[in-house]
Parts: C-alpha cells; structure tokens; sequence
C-alpha cells in the first residue's frame, strides 16, 4: 500500500477482467466495506479441491481477523509455518435492480476481494485482540460490557490473521439499463432498495439490566 496516496497496490488479481470502472482500491473505501458487513467468506484449497466457508470477522487497521473452529482444515493450514494461501470476499446488496429484458437484469452492490497468506493467531496478547475485535464488530462497545474470555476460552478460540496487501473494491450502483428498444416494452423497470434493520433488542430472561446506550443506538 502506497502512504502517499493511501490506495493498496494494483495486482493481476485485484484487477477485474470485467467492468474496470467499477473497481477501487482506495483504503478508506475498502476498509468502509468491510465495516458495514458481517459476515465473509473463506476460501482456500483442502485436499486438492475448493471449500468456501462463511464466518465472521473484523477489521484492525491493514488486519482481518477471520473467526474458525479449532481443528477446522483452515486452521490446520494458516497454523502451519508456511501459512495458508487464502481469498477472503465480503458483499453487500444494495438493491434489485429489475428491467423490463431478463437479460439486463442486475443488483447494485458493494464487494472486496482480499488474497493473501493466512497465518494462525497463537499470541494470547494478539488473539485478546482479536477476540475484542470480533465481538465489537458485530455490536460496537459490547467487548466492554461483557465478561472478558478466560485463558482456557482463549485457548480454545480459533483465529486467523490475513494482512490486507493484495485487496480491492467493486460496486454498482444507479438504475435499470434498458435497452433502447425494449424501452417501450409494457414491463415496470426501476430498482428496489434492500437494506439491513437491526430489530428491537429481545432480552434473554435472565436480564436484568437496563437496555445499553451502545445496543438502543445500534437499534435506531
């Protein structure tokens, strides 16, 4: 990543072969996208085949930290000195957009694509980290408000590090692409919106503890 212009290096596969203009490799940009969803996807190579495991994760600076089962075949991999060979992609949908031809039909996204090495987080200071990290992402100030992990439940929380060197952007946005003779077609064209609500905090029957700040905010 360049300091100057605060953008991730360009690389044969960061680079889409399809709808260029689409693609960024801002940092502010990226990191943006990586906040706002919760869930990615894992994907890596086991016993000669693809797998694909969604999970959750978080972001620390240039840092994703990626949430696995203990003895899981990534784990096993990025634990080994060599690390993991890894692509880890996050997607949001902002909408369904519908035009009057099946064939243009599309969806306005944002999405990241990040490549790289995966490596086991064993430091227990790191993994406290990352352990924060992951439970803050999902809830802002809720690593705060919790009891902290004890050793043996650290000892048993699988993590992995993927440092963000080979990453990029790509979204679509803005409405339906017609073309020019199917305009007059009688069909609705348009774009339907879809976004994420958070609900009305259900509380387990043991509470009983006012609602927090961090959790009424998240509401609204």
């Amino acid at each position: 990543m360049s300091d100057d212009t605060q953008t991730y290096a360009r690389t044969d596969r960061t680079t889409p072969t399809r709808y260029r203009d689409r693609a960024v490799w801002e940092r502010e940009a990226i990191h943006a996208i990586l906040d706002s969803a919760y869930i990615c996807h894992l994907g890596f190579i086991a016993d000669g085949a693809p797998v694909v495991l969604p999970t959750i994760y978080a972001r620390v600076g240039d840092r994703l930290y990626v949430h696995g089962s203990t003895g899981s075949r990534p784990m096993r991999g990025a634990g080994a000195d060599e690390g993991l060979a890894v692509c880890v992609t996050v997607t949001l949908v902002d909408g369904l957009v519908l035009t009057k031809a099946a064939f243009n039909h599309s969806v306005n996204y944002r999405s990241v694509v990040a490549h790289g090495t995966a490596h086991q987080v064993t430091d227990p200071e790191e993994l406290a980290v990352a352990v924060d990290a992951l439970v803050d992402h999902s809830v802002p100030g809720r690593s705060d408000d919790i009891r902290r992990p004890t050793a043996k439940e650290l000892a048993a929380t699988a993590v992995v590090r993927l440092d963000l060197d080979e990453v990029s952007a790509k979204s679509r946005t803005g409405g339906a692409n017609d073309d020019e003779e199917d305009l007059g077609l009688p069909y609705w064209a348009g774009v339907v919106p879809v976004t994420t609500v958070h609900g009305t905090p259900e509380p387990h029957p043991s509470t009983d503890v006012p609602l927090p700040a961090y959790l009424t905010d998240l509401h609204r």
